[in-house]
């Protein structure tokens, strides 16, 4: 029982520096482990981890109380118990993130802060059978820019990148690179002013003729 124990203790032990050394390598802003220590993506991958195993031993109401716990610990990275997470996970900043229940996450993936891997809509999901996927499968090795929306049981390659603010609906191939549109500039400096120094006269009041209205 003892030997057990301590081995269950190094497993844990080596679990925790894994995720410190992630924060570390991932984040140029954290200089430490005992800085890493105080990273919202502590709480949400250790408090997942817990509330993971309860909801496979169909401690479902408990394993919804730790998650909202946990939610409201990290800044608002929401997981589900459900959700499958693999190794050397990071959520960078984290404020906003969602994973649904069916969500399968592999090793060294990484999502910035206000990610969703959501599904199609609950209108679509009570027409697949029951027990199917109805949220995306994140491959090793992807990273997932800011508000980037992943909907429905598509699977994103291993190393793939998904960027900042794209809708993705669609399976994306490996070690591909999917992005928004850019924003464009449409109005020039001068030209800009001179359009707005324009609109201003258009809206002017015109001046008073011969009198009028007085």
């Amino acid at each position: 029982m003892s030997l057990s124990l301590s081995s269950k203790a190094r497993e844990a032990a080596a679990a925790v520096a894994e995720q410190l050394d992630t924060i570390l390598l991932r984040d140029p802003s954290i200089r430490s482990r005992s800085e890493a220590i105080l990273h919202p993506c502590v709480v949400a991958v250790f408090g997942h981890g817990v509330a993971h195993r309860l909801y496979r031993r169909g401690m479902y109401k408990t394993a919804r109380a730790l998650s909202l716990v946990t939610r409201l610990a990290s800044g608002a990275i929401e997981i589900h118990p459900g959700a499958r997470i693999g190794r050397r996970f990071f959520v960078d900043h984290g404020c906003g993130v969602v994973i649904g229940e069916t969500a399968v996450i592999g090793d060294d993936v990484t999502l910035f802060h206000q990610v969703t891997l959501g599904s199609r809509g609950w209108w679509n999901d009570a027409e697949r059978a029951p027990g199917t996927r109805r949220h995306p499968e994140l491959r090793d090795g992807v990273t997932v820019g800011a508000n980037a929306t992943i909907l429905g049981p598509i699977v994103i390659g291993e190393q793939s990148k998904v960027g900042a603010h794209s809708l993705v609906l669609d399976d994306v191939p490996p070690h591909s690179v999917v992005h928004a549109p850019l924003a464009a500039v449409i109005e020039i400096g001068a030209e800009r002013l001179r359009l707005a120094g324009s609109a201003q006269g258009a809206c002017a009041a015109p001046p008073a003729a011969n009198g009028a209205g007085r």
